[in-house]
């Protein structure tokens, strides 16, 4: 009995430092307007962002590559360039979610860039892999799922939103988009995940 009290006592210290941990390092994410919701999605509207991202084989680690971009790997942007000849890396705060759709055979991963940049005005990747990308205003179907963060479980739940957005005559706009919210190690109960359609909206 005493053995599984500290056990017990271990999780819920855990717990607590993860959600102090979690509020502690509250990322930046893309301002939304919910134009609708229900028990199974809601309607997003998002407005226009600047973004960094890599298309990669299966084999490949995308995410490296954006997180070597945002340490550092990066020269000033154009705009800079014309005003100083000085050639300076920038680091930059991660933002979540992280976001990823597949098409071809190949994966695209992207990393939302914070607000305060432009796409004149953000560092220019020095990886040429790597490019900055605006993504349009737009709207959004979005249903939210916790646990990990597989292929398996985003299926899943892109499936149940495609149904749905069918069963409720929405168009879909374009594929699904898989985001992530949280680190490998917050516990899979307090991940936020996301499947995502772009739609047309009325």
């Amino acid at each position: 009995m005493q053995i599984k009290l500290i056990i017990y006592s271990k999780l819920i210290a855990l717990i607590i430092s993860m959600l102090i941990f979690s509020k502690a390092m509250a990322y930046e994410e893309p301002k939304y307007t919910v134009i609708k919701e229900n028990k199974i999605y809601e309607i997003r509207h998002y407005t226009e962002r600047v973004a960094v991202q890599v298309t990669y084989n299966y084999d490949g680690n995308g995410f490296r590559k954006l997180f070597n971009y945002i340490s550092g790997a990066n020269t000033q942007s154009q705009k800079v360039k014309m005003t100083t000849p000085v050639t300076e890396s920038t680091k930059i705060a991660m933002t979540i979610p992280v976001t990823q759709t597949e098409e071809n055979n190949q994966r695209i991963m992207q990393f939302y860039l914070p607000s305060k940049f432009t796409i004149n005005s953000a560092p220019i990747p020095t990886d040429p892999k790597v490019e900055l990308i605006t993504i349009p205003e737009g709207y959004f179907a979005v249903i939210e799922y916790s646990g990990r963060s597989t292929d398996k479980r985003f299926i899943k739940y892109k499936e149940i939103l495609k149904e749905k957005l069918i069963e409720d005559s929405i168009e879909i706009n374009g594929i699904a988009i898989k985001a992530t919210y949280n680190g490998p190690f917050t516990l899979p109960i307090l991940r936020r995940n996301e499947a995502m359609f772009k739609i047309i909206w009325q």
